[in-house]
């Protein structure tokens, strides 16, 4: 028999992350590698346990097979659980039609049975692209104490930044009555985190009502939000003041990482009061030969560095050629960079090759007075996962290439 929950966690981990261009042609951008030793997704995982949520459904859809794996049993986050853990949510089949997840709301209307099979008082939201630590029991003793239909957790920004926001405006008690997405001329700097609390009950009734609704786009910020909002349901925002990062683009998945090599980085890896799980592959200790120059870079388990790595994050099993520079760049799992090759202010996909003497990317300040930015990279040079760059092979930063040059 199940034990009834508190709380259990949707994580909603099914978008292409198609403003992350190549680094996603082949695996969701929940299971983006991130800092060295993690995914993105590891990061609401992690704060789930931490927040004593037991029990976790992960919404997959886009290239799910990587994510899945990676998942697993959840044993690295403490979810392998008989009574709860995590569990993977494709789209459901229906007799010989399956149907894919039509929103954010859909994907979590066609998994009802799996929340009503622990009767929760409450169900926490989740986005599967953000980076932060947060604590959730605070928010439902929060919206628990507010006696709220939702609550939807805000992050203070800039008056210019709100424009690109979904934006709650709210009374002095912070009870919402209005949501504004990404207003012209905002009245709020409140923003919304993708992080909501619903009590149970309600939620089931108008994920049911929109669900009916032929003209509803089914999406939590487009349809529930509002139509809660005008049944006057009590609403309330809950003021994060954190650290909280969207890597939903190339340039603040790159900002993102170089925060963690900051002096007094914003988020850090290594509070163990607060700690971030990962699934990390048994690699032996990384090895710095005699010949490398290593500066205020992060370089993770199994690497073998013999060159000069600068202001670079260098995930598991990378190798750095020997007379070879790498600056101001990611180098994500299992790339080799060969001797002579210099790379600078870009982004290598998982087991790229790269060959002896090629050029990829520019210094970073070179790049941004003198290039052309690229539509989707700015100024960055970017190479998707397992394809080859020939010896001698030249790069050019803005550059997004999602196939061999030899």
């Amino acid at each position: 028999m199940r034990t009834k929950k508190r709380a259990v966690a949707m994580l909603l981990a099914g978008g292409q992350g198609s403003r992350l261009g190549v680094l996603t042609k082949k695996v969701a951008k929940p299971a983006i590698p991130f800092g060295g030793k993690y995914r993105i997704i590891d990061f609401p995982l992690s704060n789930c346990i931490n927040s004593g949520i037991d029990t976790v459904g992960v919404l997959t859809q886009y290239m799910p097979l990587d994510l899945n794996g990676y998942i697993g049993n959840g044993q690295p986050w403490d979810l392998d659980r008989n009574d709860g853990g995590v569990s993977v949510l494709p789209p459901y089949v229906r007799g010989k039609d399956g149907e894919w997840y039509k929103g954010t709301a859909n994907a979590i209307y066609q998994n009802i049975r799996f929340i009503e099979r622990y009767d929760p008082e409450y169900v926490v939201v989740l986005s599967g692209d953000h980076i932060y630590k947060m604590d959730y029991s605070k928010m439902i003793d929060y919206t628990e104490e507010k006696n709220a239909a939702c609550t939807i957790a805000v992050l203070n920004v800039t008056l210019e930044e709100a424009t690109r926001f979904g934006i709650m405006n709210t009374e002095e008690d912070d009870r919402i009555y209005e949501f504004e997405e990404k207003p012209a001329h905002p009245k709020s700097t409140k923003a919304s985190m993708g992080v909501y609390v619903f009590e149970w009950k309600k939620m089931k009734k108008y994920l049911e009502e929109d669900e009916a609704d032929p003209n509803s786009e089914n999406d939590f910020g487009k349809n529930i939000i509002p139509n809660m909002l005008a049944a006057g349901e009590r609403m309330y925002a809950y003021e994060f003041d954190g650290y909280w990062k969207d890597v939903g683009t190339l340039q603040s998945l790159w900002d993102a990482n170089m925060e963690l090599l900051l002096p007094d980085s914003p988020i850090n890896l290594g509070d163990n009061t607060w700690k971030i799980y990962a699934r990390n592959p048994n690699e032996m200790p990384h090895y710095t030969s005699g010949h490398a120059k290593v500066k205020n870079a992060m370089v993770s388990e199994g690497c073998r560095i013999h060159g000069t790595v600068e202001n670079s994050i260098i995930f598991h099993g990378a190798y750095v050629g020997r007379g070879t520079v790498v600056k101001d760049s990611l180098i994500l799992p299992n790339t080799v960079i060969e001797d002579g090759a210099v790379v600078e202010y870009s982004i290598i996909g998982q087991n790229t090759h790269i060959g002896k003497n090629a050029k990829i990317g520019a210094p970073k300040e070179v790049a941004e007075a003198t290039v052309t930015p690229g539509k989707m990279t700015g100024y960055m040079a970017v190479l998707a996962d397992d394809i080859t760059i020939g010896d001698g092979q030249v790069v050019a930063p803005a550059e997004m290439l999602d196939e061999d040059r030899l």
